[in-house]
């Protein structure tokens, strides 16, 4: 007797659907899965012989094959497990075959009946959906993230024997999440406050810009004068995602396995703080089965990296495509696979090996050293940082000044401002940010004046600007004249956005 179950797996970031063909026939017992099946998946066969007999039913003892359709495409994981339980049960007559119609199923056994979480839900039935299915059963834990699949009904279960059970009796409890309510719990897992940092009134405006335009950002300043701490409260102040935002977001968790049972959607852009140790595979992804990396987890968040020029210079090379294209293709003997990575890419770094570059007293670094160290940072990868912000040390007066500084609500609070422009500015464009603009958008969306366009040579022809940078000026010139509820941009915006171009020729 034959079966077909549908199912589904991950390419890329997307899901497509997958038919499991079960066949029982008469002859030697075996049990033979074929479709390109990975080490996982050939291992269903011992999960799916011992999960059938613990829930008090006969395994078939007759010749089992299972094809996983299309076959051109290797199939990888556990997820399958269910799809081919349900096909055997079906050609044993324990289930009935029309209750399985326009059902979707996915899940991993365990020896005892039970069904296991699997990674890349979401995607898979986002692909289903659109490929007809309109039901969905899932391991409980996993019903949550399904349920955000707009039109799918979705229902979880324990075990084989609750599966059964619902089937035949034709019970359907479906799974349901409340997206208000998510986004209402928000917002944050805890961030530390910017009231917290004294001084650095400099990197504190600098970031706020960062946040405001999604712009790449660098710090470069001495030890102890507050790079890392400033970054880790850059959080704080983002915008707020998007419905859209936040689902492409689980799904790239979804996939690598890091999206947490308990919660269906993540809600708070991600902030990715990979150490300096981090190979390239695991900053831009891949492996034998490739998987997200550092710069995807970080899709439509903050890519952090401390101590910049402790990566491995081939890690660092390897972000400058993403940067500009915002998605990464990873291309192996078995495909290529794409995977979005729009982040903001914040740095700090000190300027010299010691980190005390500048102080006669404190420095004693040779000039080589000096050269060797800021080398590891190419030109190509500092082009395409759209803010430089220097941070210096925080004299005794600052450290003890009872002034109370911005905190983190009132910076937000302005960021959100800019936002909201951009937001009502590009409701008709594919973009949200400044930062997005191409050369086209440019034109049309950073007007200039006279006065302005003149600024803006000189510093292209004295400080031997490139074309990217010149456009990068302009992009965050539109999101300070943002922050000041400007609609033109004005030659004190041009002025600002500039000195941001500076430290590169200071230091390198």
């Amino acid at each position: 007797m034959l079966a077909k179950v549908t199912s589904g797996a991950i390419l890329g970031i997307d899901g497509y659907k997958v038919d499991v063909e079960v066949d029982l026939s008469q002859g030697l017992p075996a049990f033979d899965i074929v479709g390109l099946p990975d080490s996982a998946v050939k291992e269903s066969k011992d999960r799916v012989r011992t999960a059938i007999k613990n829930a008090d039913l006969a395994f078939p003892i007759k010749h089992i094959t299972v094809n996983l359709a299309p076959a051109d495409t290797k199939k990888a994981g556990p997820s399958f497990d269910l799809p081919i339980a349900v096909g055997i049960l079906v050609c044993m007559n324990i289930i009935a075959p029309e209750t399985i119609r326009d059902i979707i199923f996915v899940g991993e056994l365990s020896l005892d009946g039970g069904l296991r979480p699997v990674s890349g839900v979401l995607p898979i039935l986002h692909a289903a959906f659109k490929n007809g299915c309109k039901k969905a059963l899932l391991p409980s834990d996993n019903a949550q993230e399904g349920a955000l699949v707009s039109g799918m009904e979705v229902m979880g279960v324990n075990n084989l024997g609750e599966l059964i059970e619902s089937l035949n009796k034709h019970e359907w409890h479906g799974a349901s999440v409340d997206i208000d309510e998510l986004f209402s719990n928000e917002h944050m897992y805890y961030v530390p406050d910017f009231s917290d940092v004294k001084g650095q009134e400099g990197v504190k405006r600098a970031l706020t810009i960062a946040a405001a335009g999604f712009h790449n950002i660098v710090l470069i300043g001495p030890p102890g004068s507050g790079k890392t701490m400033m970054a880790k409260r850059l959080p704080g102040i983002l915008p707020e995602l998007t419905l859209d935002e936040s689902l492409e977001i689980t799904k790239i968790y979804s996939i690598a396995g890091l999206l947490d049972n308990k919660k269906a959607l993540i809600t708070s852009r991600p902030f990715r703080s990979p150490h300096h140790t981090a190979s390239t595979v695991s900053l831009v992804g891949g492996g034998r089965n490739p998987m997200p990396g550092e710069i995807s987890l970080a899709h439509n968040g903050v890519l952090f990296l401390d101590e910049l020029p402790e990566f491995q210079k081939r890690a660092l090379e390897t972000l400058r495509q993403p940067l500009e294209d915002r998605q990464v293709t990873i291309t192996r003997v078995g495909g290529a696979h794409t995977y979005p990575s729009f982040f903001l890419l914040a740095a700090s770094m000190n300027p010299c090996p010691c980190g005390y570059y500048g102080s006669s007293s404190k420095c004693h670094c040779t000039q080589n050293e000096i050269s060797n160290y800021l080398g590891k940072i190419s030109g190509p990868l500092l082009d395409r940082v759209d803010l430089q912000s220097e941070s210096p040390f925080v004299d005794y007066t600052a450290l003890r000044s009872s002034s109370p500084s911005p905190s983190t609500k009132e910076i937000r609070a302005r960021v959100m401002v800019a936002v909201a422009l951009q937001r009502e500015r590009y409701k008709n464009e594919r973009f949200t940010f400044n930062s997005q603009l191409g050369s086209a958008e440019i034109d049309r969306y950073c007007v200039i004046d006279t006065a302005g366009r003149a600024l803006l040579r000189q510093a292209f022809e004295k400080m031997g600007l490139s074309a990217r940078a010149y456009h990068k000026c302009l992009r965050v010139s539109r999101t300070i004249a943002d922050l000041e509820q400007s609609e033109n941009i004005e030659v004190k915006h041009l002025a600002e956005a500039i000195q941001y171009r500076g430290l590169d020729r200071k230091y390198w």
